[in-house]
């Protein structure tokens, strides 16, 4: 039988944190005299009241999790913060619920997608709960990607598992240090981004927003503009920490202590993910200057921000690359799938299912030639078990199950083929935009139905959570004793 207690304290816990961070947008509104102090109040009273309770009734003098409150606990987290963040946006925006919920799962998931427009003039408190949104979605992120995940071995994620991936009483204060170590350098890059936007021209409002969106991969902006009404410098530093929030954080962390980067470039998964950034940007540089449709330079700076900020499922906008040619939307298409590297902020598949898949295709070929041959899988020196590859097989099919479920539904609410099939896999692979003008990078996503946003909503939870975290929950047999 599920242990419910554990689940309600540690509930209760996050949304008490959670709270704790709305006083940001408060406090901001009071001090400049603007929109939402009131409206972020409310929210808190509300959102404390709640984590009080569940603190109280979650309350017992020890407990365990085992692996099935783990699968529940990472999802209702996600779901329980989404409902209490949403709160200020539809008191203060006066939106429906359901679009409130939508923008904050999409912030909290760091997919970038959103129902609002109006950025420029929007009140300052909406932007920077917006971005904080996304903030804590990154991180939170990080640490359940190194800590949580390869403990439950998700989709090949044992790969990646670490000493702090042992959910016992002797690993807690390894995965408390571990969190700590992950924070300090995740608030390290975010000021260094920040102080880059300052000196490419930014204020310091737009600066602050776009440095939290930026690392985070999240790809919420100050304008409807979104990049596009920035300097090109800007769009340098974001290519700068765009990247850097794509790699594998334990490694930037090995960097950091160790003042030493051969960690990073040695590792055989960012190897992948820059040379997928490299070969696609110099395809679409030389694409778009034979074509003419940018100077060299620019064609190189605007093809790089739009591979990377894809790749890395950060989804800023800069140009509308579906109207660049069929060539452009085709390989774009195929980037929204990508991902960058485990332990990142990023989405998608993954490099590394990518390369292993590459491997398994390898071993198997050469097992047809030689039919008597033993050819051992390895990937980055360790040795790929039978249980990581019957992982990463079903989180393969279940990864693209669930595009094609979600891609029905928004079809049956009367959506047509190009919206419901690059909604859902830019909502799966928290990418952000999708293609064609509706919901592409020049759109939003405010004309779809409310159901379609619903759908959506679970879509982008189920891609942030490894898919499997969260279909796991749907079997009758998770919660029988």
């Amino acid at each position: 039988m599920l242990n419910y207690k554990p689940l309600l304290f540690i509930t209760g816990l996050i949304l008490s944190k959670l709270s704790l961070f709305m006083y940001i947008p408060m406090l901001l509104a009071l001090l400049t005299g603007g929109v939402g102090s009131k409206e972020f109040f409310v929210s808190i009273l509300l959102s404390h009241t709640v984590a009080f309770l569940l603190l109280h009734f979650g309350r017992v003098k020890t407990f365990r999790l085992g692996v099935r409150e783990m699968f529940l606990l990472t999802t209702v987290v996600w779901v329980v913060g989404s409902a209490f963040a949403a709160l200020p946006l539809m008191l203060i925006e006066h939106i429906s619920y359901t679009d409130a919920y939508f923008e904050t799962m999409s912030g909290i998931t760091t997919t970038g997608s959103t129902v609002l427009s109006g950025l420029d003039t929007m009140p300052h408190s909406v932007l920077v709960w917006r971005s904080i949104l996304q903030w804590l979605g990154g991180i939170g992120f990080i640490v359940m990607g190194v800590a949580i995940l390869p403990f439950l071995n998700v989709g090949g994620m044992r790969l990646f598992q670490t000493e702090s991936s042992e959910w016992s009483d002797k690993s807690t204060p390894k995965t408390q240090q571990l969190a700590g170590q992950i924070l300090q350098v995740y608030v390290i890059l975010t000021l260094l981004c920040y102080l880059g936007y300052l000196l490419a021209g930014m204020t310091q409002f737009e600066a602050i927003n776009h440095a939290m969106t930026t690392l985070s991969t999240g790809g919420y902006s100050t304008s409807d503009s979104s990049m596009s009404h920035f300097s090109a410098a800007a769009h340098w530093n974001a290519c700068l920490f765009m990247f850097l929030g794509g790699l594998p954080f334990l490694l930037i962390i090995h960097a950091f202590k160790r003042r030493n980067s051969k960690h990073i470039y040695r590792d055989a998964q960012v190897l992948g993910f820059v040379k997928l950034v490299l070969l696609s940007s110099l395809m679409i540089s030389l694409y778009l200057w034979l074509r003419g449709t940018f100077d060299l330079f620019d064609a190189i700076r605007i093809s790089l921000f739009n591979v990377i900020s894809v790749v890395t499922t950060t989804g800023f906008g800069l140009s509308d690359f579906s109207a660049w040619g069929p060539f452009t939307t085709i390989l774009f298409f195929f980037l929204l799938f990508a991902g960058a590297c485990s332990g990142s902020t990023s989405g998608g598949i993954k490099v590394f299912r990518f390369q292993i898949a590459a491997t398994l295709l390898k071993k198997q070929t050469l097992q047809l030639l030689h039919p008597r041959g033993v050819f051992p899988q390895n990937y980055n020196k360790r040795r790929v078990s039978d249980a990581i590859i019957r992982s990463l097989v079903a989180f393969i099919l279940a990864y693209f199950a669930t595009i094609l479920v979600t891609a029905a539904l928004l079809a049956a609410f009367g959506s047509d083929v190009v919206v419901s099939l690059t909604a859902a896999i830019t909502a799966v692979s928290n990418v952000g935009p999708g293609l064609g003008e509706l919901i592409g990078p020049s759109g939003n996503f405010a004309s779809l139905p409310d159901m379609s946003k619903w759908v959506l909503s679970v879509a982008m939870l189920m891609g942030r959570l490894e898919i499997l975290t969260v279909t796991v929950l749907f079997f009758p047999a998770f919660w029988r004793s």
